[in-house]
């Protein structure tokens, strides 16, 4: 590539993507009616008696996306030296590229543009590892909040909608033993690397994965670390917000239920279009057991999609103005 068109990518590809981005954002926030429905209520929540408690989930955030930084900045160390501010902007500018992705699977790769040229398929293919240490998080403490629904408020309730007990208890087994295997290959991802590059066409690409083998067990256990500690701050702004709209539900049952709340939101594929309402429908399933507060469950929803997902977007939108595709090797 010449050093002419490198140079017209690099002050080209930002703003466009930043355009783009904007738009994408400003439309989907558009069209979202639970945010339209819940706004009138979530703007006089700042006046309010608990607007302390929005304010306190609103501070969460930045504290939840720097764990995250941590997180990819441990990971990649091996690959290249970040700084904790450059990977706080990566995190931030993955947020924006993947918030018209299913699941937001464009995350590891908006963030490698951060690193340099050669590193960047490294860094995706190292940001596995976190992305399989926060699946175990929400599966296990999912699980937990499952079994917890399903001894001690389903049998109080009986109802969630959809599903029988007959076939809730086959779930909770089945991604029991789903998860177990998952943790398996988790502690020993050296092996299950060195079983894929036995694959010809893997091992002729051998270069991009193999600082996986070198995790050890006690970096795993680090990386596991702050994904719970991030799955912490998620519960805790959703109690937050569920207080301040006055749900009415207790904290000992709220985290269970926001436990399954964020599993079934992991099982079930979703972009950011469709993610609000779907967000909305599971609340109204599993919180309306325990509320008639059917608003006030709306718009804790809409509350955390736009505290955890829009806030950060916009923010990555604002990095990527400045993104520079091509540039010399640097170490912070």
């Amino acid at each position: 590539m010449t050093k002419k068109l490198k140079i017209f990518l690099n002050y080209f590809v930002g703003p466009v993507l930043f355009l783009w981005l904007s738009y994408s954002i400003y439309h989907q926030v558009k069209s979202q009616g639970d945010v339209q429905q819940s706004w009138h209520l979530i703007r006089s929540a700042f006046t309010g008696e608990q607007n302390w408690k929005l304010l306190l989930a609103l501070l969460l955030m930045p504290l939840n996306w720097g764990i995250e930084a941590e997180k990819w900045r441990f990971l990649v160390k091996d690959i290249q030296k970040v700084s904790f501010f450059k990977a706080y902007r990566a995190i931030f500018a993955g947020q924006a590229i993947a918030f018209s992705m299913p699941n937001r699977v464009g995350e590891s790769a908006g963030r490698s543009v951060y690193l340099d040229e050669g590193n960047r398929i490294r860094g995706i293919a190292q940001s596995l590892a976190g992305s399989m240490s926060q699946i175990i998080v929400t599966f296990v403490l999912g699980i937990a909040g499952l079994y917890y629904t399903r001894a001690y408020i389903l049998d109080a309730t009986h109802q969630l909608e959809g599903l029988s007990v007959f076939w809730l208890d086959g779930l909770i087994y089945a991604l029991t033993t789903g998860i177990t295997l998952f943790i398996v290959v988790y502690f020993r991802i050296s092996w299950f690397v060195q079983l894929i590059e036995k694959i010809p066409i893997v091992a002729r690409h051998r270069f991009f994965i193999e600082k996986l083998e070198g995790l050890h067990w006690k970096e795993l256990t680090k990386i596991l670390l702050l994904s719970a500690a991030r799955y912490v701050v998620f519960v805790g702004q959703y109690v937050l917000l569920l207080q301040v709209f006055e749900v009415g539900i207790g904290f000992s049952t709220a985290i269970p239920l926001i436990c399954v709340m964020f599993l079934v939101m992991a099982i079930i594929p979703t972009i950011a279009l469709a993610e609000l309402g779907f967000r909305g429908k599971v609340s109204i399933m599993l919180f309306g057991m325990m509320s008639a507060n059917t608003l006030g469950i709306i718009a804790t929803a809409a509350g955390i999609w736009i505290i955890n997902l829009i806030i950060p977007a916009i923010i990555g939108t604002v990095f990527i103005l400045g993104l520079r595709l091509f540039r010399n090797k640097q170490t912070t």
